[in-house]
């Protein structure tokens, strides 16, 4: 019988008063892929930090039985250096006297990148690869170093779905080559896809493990949730409102955008957003769809072309400006853009509207609680308090933080990208939910951006960018997924 890659036996980890893992066993096997899947702050980082040896378990043990590296969710490619370098990073080939071998390293990269079929340049600098490349030298790095082991946390966040095909290409030969692989993702489609195992987390400890042959979605979910699930849409269909005639006049007007920059084009793009309408804009990674939103939240610039909001023209690329205009902003990246790290969820949900919350210049901590605490409760967060610094929380939770922010001031629109990135099937439902009844008892308007095609249920119309380019609209939900699938690819009848 083949010895296991690694062994997990009754792991615990407590942080102050959270139990985050209960007693947890996890074994990865060679030429496996093991899916590890649970809702946000079930303690799969937690698990996947004690196991790469981040933090060490209160109680239990590890045992590694082959080398162990790990891909995280965010690229720890060190920009300012080579592909080989990176791939080396740490344990550079040296001559005598310890002087690194600058040309050894080359070779062994190449090397590398030849062997497993990585069509990645050794002497490229880091910071001009595509974020599919990086992924590709994080890859690469841990198999030069002799993993047998190795852990993916979120792979296809960043990616494509012609890269993700690509990236489980490349899982499906490393389980060829005997290599355990344990597979955390939010997307039970891709878990079914790619994995030969699935273990269930939830509260912190594992409630279900079996082969995924065994298993349907809807058993994955309620173990997960630990309650029945059922299929059915996220929210109920869009609404018809009097906000689609012909003669109102439209809340949002994009007229004539252009943008350029490495790996992404706009050309001359125009849409417009009735009031209290929800409009979904999809395409591949750099199609432009994510730097249109940005474009129109104030976030960037554009090189040319205007944007008006209920017929006033907006300062490009003027956040603030943006806001205090109505402009609510869900951005792309939380880590960067949704929250500050060190503050309280009360401190970022309340920091567009300290001017409307302030006394006398100031704004107490229990005003800022009692402003924060109904969106808290409505996106079901999860905290040991609103005072918790946001970078305690797990991914799902930062997210319903960052939403929060963005609706807390009551904004006329709502401009989200990509919404439910890196959260759970029951978070994912519950924001896009709160999206929906905000728009729909408000009347605020809704711009989402998302490749994600669940993301686009809650929409009315749906423009799909190709190559920079408004390639076709969809008007008439349920949008059919396939069809949607081929436009972003730029097939169909334009």
């Amino acid at each position: 019988m083949t010895e296991p890659a690694v062994e997990a036996a009754g792991i615990q980890k407590r942080f102050g008063s959270t139990r985050a893992l209960r007693g947890v066993d996890l074994t990865l096997e060679p030429g496996r892929c093991l899916g590890l899947i649970g809702r946000n702050g079930a303690g799969k980082s937690t698990l996947v930090s004690i196991l790469s040896g981040i933090y060490p378990p209160d109680a239990g043990e590890v045992r590694l039985n082959a080398p162990l590296a790990t891909v995280f969710q965010h690229s720890m490619v060190v920009p300012g250096m080579t592909v080989a370098e990176n791939v080396f990073l740490g344990r550079q080939p040296r001559r005598r006297f310890g002087v690194i071998d600058w040309r050894a390293m080359r070779e062994q990269a190449r090397q590398v990148m030849a062997d497993w079929g990585f069509d990645v340049d050794a002497g490229t600098p880091s910071g001009n690869l595509t974020v599919e490349q990086r992924q590709v030298v994080e890859i690469a790095r841990a198999l030069a170093a002799g993993t047998r082991c190795l852990l993916l946390d979120e792979p296809t966040a960043a990616l494509e779905r012609g890269a993700t095909q690509r990236l489980f290409e490349r899982i499906r030969q490393l389980r060829a080559q005997e290599v355990a692989i344990l597979y955390i993702s939010h997307h039970l489609e891709e878990v079914f896809e790619i994995c030969t195992d699935v273990a269930v987390l939830r509260d912190g400890e594992k409630v279900l493990t079996a082969p995924m042959a065994e298993v349907s979605k809807a058993e994955l979910v309620t173990a997960m949730v630990g309650k029945p699930y059922n299929e059915r849409s996220v929210v109920p269909p869009p609404r018809p409102t009097a906000a689609t005639g012909a003669t109102v006049r439209p809340a949002l007007t994009v007229d004539g955008i252009s943008f350029a920059s490495p790996g992404v084009l706009l050309s001359d793009v125009s849409l417009t957003v009735r009031p209290g309408e929800r409009v979904g804009v999809t395409g591949l990674r750099g199609s432009g769809a994510t730097t249109l939103a940005r474009i129109v939240a104030g976030a960037t610039a554009p090189d040319a072309g205007a944007v008006r909001l209920g017929g006033r023209p907006l300062k490009p690329g003027d956040r603030a400006a943006a806001l205090r205009e109505g402009i609510g902003y869900i951005p792309e990246d939380r880590q960067a853009d949704g929250f500050v790290p060190l503050l309280g969820s009360a401190e970022n949900i309340a920091m567009t509207v300290t001017d409307r919350i302030a006394r006398a210049g100031f704004v107490g901590p229990r005003r800022r609680e009692r402003m924060a605490a109904p969106l808290a409760r409505r996106l079901s967060l999860v905290a040991a308090g609103l005072g918790q610094p946001v970078r305690e929380l797990s991914g799902g939770n930062q997210q319903k933080v960052t939403v929060a922010r963005a609706l807390a001031r009551d904004p006329v629109l709502i401009v989200a990208i990509t919404p439910t990135r890196g959260v759970d099937v029951a978070s994912k439902e519950l924001l896009l939910a709160e999206l929906d009844r905000v728009t729909r008892e408000t009347g605020a308007s809704l711009l989402l951006a998302s490749d994600e095609l669940d993301d686009l249920v809650i929409c009315d119309r749906v423009v799909v960018l190709v190559r920079g380019e408004v390639f076709t609209e969809f008007t008439d939900p349920p949008f059919d997924r396939e069809a949607l699938i081929a436009a972003t690819e730029g097939m169909g009848v334009k």
